[in-house]
């Protein structure tokens, strides 16, 4: 199974950019700002993204401020609209 097939890492890769950007997931599912499928939405965008080397390294990195997304981050726009509500 290749990196594109591993689903698993492309959950806690959309989990890890949210948390950089202070979005808690689960909290913004629980307040209705983000659906199950929503969800689900943003880590098949992580699996088709090209990038996702640069996000493992991105996340890598320590980071003690609230953050934003990479520039190639599928997933940047949606997360930046949940950081504002959350």
């Amino acid at each position: 199974m290749g990196i594109q097939g591993n689903i698993d890492l492309y959950f806690w890769i959309a989990r890890g950019m949210a948390r950089r950007m202070g979005v808690n997931l689960t909290d913004a599912m629980h307040d209705g700002l983000l659906t199950q499928a929503d969800f689900a939405q943003m880590i098949n965008m992580c699996r088709s993204c090209a990038g996702s080397d640069g996000c493992l390294t991105f996340l890598s990195e320590p980071s003690e401020e609230r953050g934003s997304a990479p520039d190639w981050c599928g997933n940047g726009n949606v997360l930046r609209e949940l950081s504002g509500m959350c």
